[in-house]
């Protein structure tokens, strides 16, 4: 097969391997973590083991929806890190676009971050052990980003890491707490957030009585 043609059937299988990321996107949007491979197939017009042609199982597809979904989150987090302001106005603005993001579509949150109801069978997807890694890559990622605009000293890579996993572990346990009890405004939790990483924390006294914290 001559290089071109290579190139062009290589295009094809690009294109429908994203026409069928798009038709699962739509099934997640309507099931969350009750979306099934003959589900998404249906939307797609296509038989399961085309589906499976493509990714393999529904890990793989799993996974490329998880990729796909990680990179424009991230690319939301880093804009929102060089928008305009001083430092508590970007760390502000980062908070509300990763709780943003997950309150506009719930449902692929909740499909990204929670593992099914159900079985792991052919009800649905067994994500529940694809979330961590999922928490890590975003870790990681803002770590990176900690260490290239932050001096911490001679450990500036290793505290960057620290810093970067422990901001997307309370982003995360915080955000997943208020999408399902919704007990103050997404600006009010914000607010408390960025107090605690402005060291709130170390500044708080303890309650009387109390054997403090």
């Amino acid at each position: 097969m001559e290089t071109g043609q290579r190139e062009d059937q290589r295009t094809a299988t690009q294109r429908r391997r994203t026409e069928l990321l798009e038709a699962a996107e739509r099934v997640v949007l309507r099931d969350g973590p009750e979306a099934s491979m003959n589900a998404i197939a249906a939307e797609a017009g296509i038989t399961k083991p085309i589906l499976y042609r493509h990714f393999g199982d529904k890990s793989g597809l799993y996974r490329a929806l998880a990729k796909r979904h990680t990179d424009a989150l991230l690319g939301t987090l880093r804009t929102a890190l060089d928008s305009p302001g001083d430092r508590r106005d970007r760390v502000e603005a980062t908070l509300h676009a990763y709780l943003s993001a997950i309150e506009a579509r719930p449902q692929v949150y909740r499909f990204l971050m929670h593992p099914a109801e159900t079985p792991s069978d052919e009800k649905g997807f067994d994500v529940g052990r694809h979330s961590v890694p999922l928490l890590r890559r975003m870790g990681e990622d803002l770590g990176e980003v900690i260490a290239e605009r932050l001096d911490l000293g001679p450990d500036t890579r290793q505290v960057a890491r620290v810093w970067g996993h422990g901001i997307v572990g309370m982003m995360y346990a915080a955000g997943d707490w208020w999408l399902g009890e919704r007990p103050l405004s997404r600006d009010l939790l914000v607010r408390h957030l960025a107090d605690l990483l402005w060291g709130r924390l170390a500044e708080t006294g303890d309650r009387a009585g109390s054997p403090g914290l």
